[in-house]
C-alpha cells in the first residue's frame, strides 16, 4: 500500500498572524515538502493543476520535473490533471518527458477540476465536461500505446499519422488514476480501462464514498479485469496532528474556520465526524485511517493526505510531514494484517514493466 501527501497549491493568508505568503514562497515550500516526504519514508507526492488565483500550480510537470531532480525514490503524481481542458497530445508529451526525467517515478490522476471558468479560458464548454473527459482520455491512451495514430473526434482537430514524442519509458505509459468526487461516469471510465480510481473523500460522508467506490469495483469486475476486490482504489484525507487531541483541534480551528473549503459551514467536530478530516493525536489518526477500509469496501492501494494549504504555515506543515512519517510506519504494518494475498499492490513503473514483459513472452509462445 502506498502512502503520500497531496496538495492543491492554494495561496492563503494565515488567519493566526495575518501573514499572506507570496507565490514564490509557496512554490519553494512545496518543493521542500516533497523532499521531506521522501526523507521520512512516504511513497507519493502529488500536486494539483489550477489556472486561477489563489492557486499557483498551473504547470504541474514543471514543478514535478524540478522535484524529480531533487529526489530519488518518491513517486511523483498529480492530484488533478485537467483532462477536459488540456490537449491530450500535450498531456501525452509532457508526462512522457517527465517519466523519462524521473526514471519512471510518475503516475497521474485525471480530473475535471473544480473551477468552472477554466473551460472557456481554454476554449471549451463546461456542459461538455464528461464527453471531453471520455474523448480526450481515449485519445491519450492511444497516443501512449500506438506508434502512429490516425484519429478523428468531436473536440479537437483530427490527427493523421501522428507520433507522440518522446515515447513512454520502456514502452510503458504512466499509470493513470481517475479522480472524481461525484461523477459515476468517471468511475465507469476508470473501470472500463482497468485504471485506478481515487476518491478524495475529504468533504464527503462515508456512505457517498462507499457508493462511488462500490460502483467502480463492480464495473471493474464487469469489464473482466479481475474480481472487484482487485480493483485499484485510492482515498484522500486531510490531517493535522499534535501529541494530544485537544491541542490539535485548538491549533487547527482558526485555519478550519477561515478556509474557503470548510469555513462558515458545519463545525470542525461535525466535519470530522462526517468526513475524512483527521484532526487529533497520532493514534487517533491511525485509528481513523485504518477505518477507511470501510469507505473503500475493503483493502485498497493508495492513501494520500493533505497537510498543506488553507494558510497553515510552512514550519507547521514540515512538522506534520515529520509526524506523518511516523504514523505511516504503523499504518503499513496494520494495513498488512489480514490483507488477502490476491489483492494487488499499487502499480509502479517496475511492476507495469514486468507485466508487459510477461505478456510479451506469453504472446510469443
Amino acid at each position: 500500500m502506498q502512502f503520500g501527501i497531496f496538495g492543491v497549491g492554494d495561496v492563503a493568508r494565515d488567519p493566526v498572524n495575518g501573514r499572506m505568503p507570496s507565490e514564490h514562497e509557496r512554490i519553494k515550500a512545496v518543493v521542500e515538502y516533497a523532499k521531506l516526504a521522501e526523507e521520512v519514508g512516504l511513497d507519493v507526492f502529488a500536486i494539483g493543476e489550477h489556472h486561477n488565483p489563489p492557486f499557483f500550480p498551473s504547470s504541474p510537470t514543471t514543478l514535478l520535473g524540478h522535484v524529480a531532480a531533487r529526489t530519488e525514490k518518491i513517486i511523483l503524481s498529480t492530484s488533478t490533471t485537467l483532462i477536459t481542458t488540456n490537449d491530450p497530445v500535450k498531456i501525452a508529451e509532457d508526462y512522457a518527458m517527465l517519466q523519462h526525467l524521473a526514471d519512471g517515478r510518475v503516475d497521474l490522476m485525471m480530473g475535471r477540476g473544480n473551477t468552472g471558468p477554466v473551460y472557456p479560458w481554454f476554449g471549451q464548454d463546461i456542459r461538455n465536461g464528461i464527453p471531453l473527459a471520455v474523448e480526450n482520455y481515449d485519445l491519450l491512451r492511444r497516443l501512449w500505446r500506438e506508434e502512429v495514430v490516425d484519429w478523428e473526434g468531436r473536440f479537437r482537430t483530427p490527427l493523421q499519422s501522428f507520433t507522440s514524442t518522446p515515447r513512454p519509458l520502456d514502452g510503458v505509459p504512466p499509470f493513470v488514476w481517475h479522480g472524481s468526487i461525484r461523477s459515476p461516469e468517471i468511475a465507469e471510465q476508470a473501470a472500463y480501462y482497468g485504471d485506478g480510481f481515487l476518491h478524495n473523500n475529504l468533504l464527503w460522508p462515508k456512505a457517498h464514498v462507499q457508493r462511488m467506490v462500490g460502483l467502480y469495483r463492480r464495473r471493474f469486475e464487469h469489464y473482466g479485469h479481475g474480481p472487484a476486490d482487485q480493483a485499484i482504489v485510492g482515498l484522500g484525507a486531510q490531517v493535522f496532528m499534535r501529541k494530544n487531541s485537544q491541542d490539535a483541534k485548538r491549533e487547527f480551528r482558526p485555519y478550519f474556520d477561515n478556509s474557503a473549503a470548510y469555513g462558515h459551514g458545519p463545525s470542525l467536530e461535525e466535519t470530522m465526524k462526517q468526513t475524512a478530516l483527521l484532526v487529533g493525536s497520532p493514534q487517533e489518526v491511525i485509528d481513523r485511517t485504518l477505518a477507511f477500509r470501510e469507505y473503500a469496501g475493503g483493502d485498497y492501494q493508495r492513501q494520500v493526505f493533505n497537510v498543506d494549504g488553507i494558510g497553515v504555515p510552512r514550519r507547521t506543515v514540515l512538522e506534520q510531514i515529520e509526524m506523518l512519517g511516523e504514523v505511516v510506519q504503523v499504518l503499513r504494518k496494520e494495513f498488512a494484517v489480514g490483507r488477502p494475498a490476491h489483492v494487488p499492490d499499487a502499480p509502479t513503473h517496475a511492476s507495469l514493466k514486468a507485466a508487459a514483459l510477461a505478456g510479451a513472452v506469453e504472446e510469443a509462445r
